[in-house]
């Protein structure tokens, strides 16, 4: 049986739904989630080990519950959804990519780091480096990729709230995106990591039941025929695609974004090196590691968080497609109007399916997917700061009690702020693009420099700052110079022209720049090794022998 979904509900775009119904599914979600972090963290944040990371309480399946629900940001729900309703086929690889990176981050860095670390990745640099100056880098990458990370996800919230008022108009927008930033900056504060972290595990439950549910509904509507959905995807975007010079079915194929050219493929291989590199590097994710109590519960975390983020992508292939059939291509250009662009997709593949309670719903969702992604990385900023600048660097290890949390909370307020101002001016980017400029930094400054400690007896410190900022460096000029900035109608500034660099993502040039830099570092450099510390390294990151000790050097 088959059925016209189109005909289903009468969706406006601009307007779907009523603003009432959207906003008190909204608001309850908030007040639930709020009421969570209260009771999940609230008054139980005095210690560093407990507002970082949540006292170490936590099982292998809540933990990688957790990560997926930290992981599949707003990028994942909205990004991809509305990446694959543009580009088809091509915009599914964002959901390969970071799917397959968990491969890297489980056989690679998982179990090492939980070993040898405390807190933060600069623990683990650390613990046989020179600690003042690879504490310093290691914090200013971190807050690199952070500030990438909730770049998209404030963006993703601005639209995502604006679509659920209907508010078209860009200051209407601008500040829905500074109170999604303040609500941040609270579920921080009064929750710290446990706090999120229950958030985090009770919204991967919801994201993944609301997407499986919506899946089910689009295939049924389409007898459970992939084809027959396929289909109807050719059918409405045939006419869009032949007038912009593609073949009528090149929604189904590869080359709709990423075949234009020779600077488009290498594009397209420099996203996939990043996506595949950049999640084994990201901090707020390596900092997951740090909430369990042993390093088998962090391989168990990664391995659920696998399914868990697997099954996910594989709705979102459905969603997208469904979004390219149900709506017409136009729409989700810039300036049609619609909140959010592209990244509107999800929802409004919702609202065309169940009116306006399925749209409230499904938009509460990824609001609480936005908040809890947001702070996480905001915890893991702020941890970074207060950890490896305050305590390790700027006090030497001797703070009074619950000076470093008090340091932290003041930190989340200023990333909060920063995040508002950040998120207000690429609200117009597409998500899941913009989550892998955060994976190519993450790629080029932060994973060498952990491969080669965890790895590398001759590794030194001068080879990890020139890993660590070489590579932080050439990924954010290859950004600043690329069409991402400027140059074309969607850039973050669209009436300047200074795009030197064709390539959109720079990981393919910035990455191996990271490893090459580490390398030379090292060799250039004095061996300042310690034999004894490289020793203890070893049989800790081997065995977890006093791992809950890690991070003291």
């Amino acid at each position: 049986m088959s059925a016209q979904p189109i005909a289903l509900q009468d969706v406006n775009p601009l307007r779907p739904g009523d603003p009432v119904i959207n906003m008190s599914i909204f608001l309850a979600f908030v007040a639930v989630t709020l009421f969570i972090v209260i009771k999940g963290g609230g008054g139980k944040d005095k210690s560093g080990e407990e507002f970082f990371a949540g006292g170490r309480g936590f099982s292998g399946a809540q933990n990688g519950l957790a990560i997926s629900g930290d992981y599949l940001s707003a990028a994942s729900f909205l990004g991809i959804v509305g990446a694959i309703a543009t580009a088809g086929y091509d915009g599914f690889l964002y959901s390969i990519g970071f799917l397959v990176a968990w491969i890297v981050a489980l056989l690679l860095v998982a179990e090492l780091m939980r070993n040898t670390g405390k807190f933060t990745m600069a623990d683990v640099l650390a613990f046989r480096l020179r600690a003042r100056p690879v504490r310093v880098a290691a914090a200013v990458t971190t807050l690199a990729v952070t500030f990438f990370y909730l770049l998209a996800q404030m963006a993703g919230a601005g639209g995502l709230v604006s679509l659920l008022l209907g508010l078209g108009d860009e200051g209407a927008q601008s500040v829905v995106i500074a109170l999604v930033g303040l609500l941040m900056i609270v579920y921080v504060l009064i929750g710290g990591m446990k706090g999120t972290t229950w958030v985090q595990m009770i919204k991967a439950v919801l994201l993944i039941a609301g997407a499986a549910v919506t899946t089910v509904w689009v295939l049924a509507l389409n007898g459970f025929n992939l084809s027959e959905l396929l289909g109807k995807v050719v059918a409405n975007t045939q006419v869009s695609m032949v007038q912009a010079g593609h073949d009528a079915t090149a929604m189904l194929g590869p080359g709709l974004k990423y075949g234009g050219g020779d600077w488009a493929k290498v594009d397209f291989i420099s996203l996939g090196l990043a996506l595949v590199l950049g999640t084994a590097g990201l901090p707020h994710v390596l900092m997951r590691f740090y909430t369990v109590p042993t390093a088998k519960e962090a391989r168990k975390s990664v391995v659920w968080a696998i399914w868990l983020i697997g099954l996910f992508y594989v709705f979102t292939l459905v969603l997208g497609y469904a979004a390219a059939y149900m709506f017409d291509p136009a729409i989700w250009q810039k300036g049609s109007g619609v909140p959010g662009g592209s990244n509107a997709a999800a929802p409004l593949v919702a609202a065309m399916l169940g009116g306006p309670w399925m749209l409230g719903i499904m938009a509460a969702v990824a609001f609480a997917t936005i908040l809890a992604v947001v702070a996480g990385l905001a915890i893991t900023a702020a941890t970074s700061f207060s950890h490896d600048i305050y305590l390790g660097v700027i006090k030497k290890g001797r703070v009074k009690p619950g000076a470093e949390v008090r340091v932290a909370k003041i930190t989340v307020v200023a990333i909060g702020l920063i995040a508002i101002v950040g998120g207000i001016a690429a609200k117009d980017q597409n998500i899941a693009f913009l989550v892998s400029l955060a994976f190519a930094v993450a790629a080029s400054a932060n994973l060498p420099t952990i491969v080669f400690s965890l790895y590398w007896r001759r590794f030194t410190t001068r080879g990890a700052l020139w890993s660590m900022y070489g590579g932080l460096v050439s990924a954010l000029a290859l950004i600043a110079l690329s069409p991402v900035v400027s140059g074309s109608p969607t850039s973050m500034l669209p009436g300047a022209d200074f795009d030197l660099i064709p390539l959109s993502n720079p990981g393919i040039v910035s990455a191996p720049i990271g490893f090459l830099l580490g390398v030379a570092g090292t060799f250039v450099g004095r061996d300042d090794n310690d034999p004894a510390r490289q020793a203890e390294m070893d049989v800790r990151a081997l065995t977890g022998l006093g791992a809950e000790k890690a991070g003291a050097h």
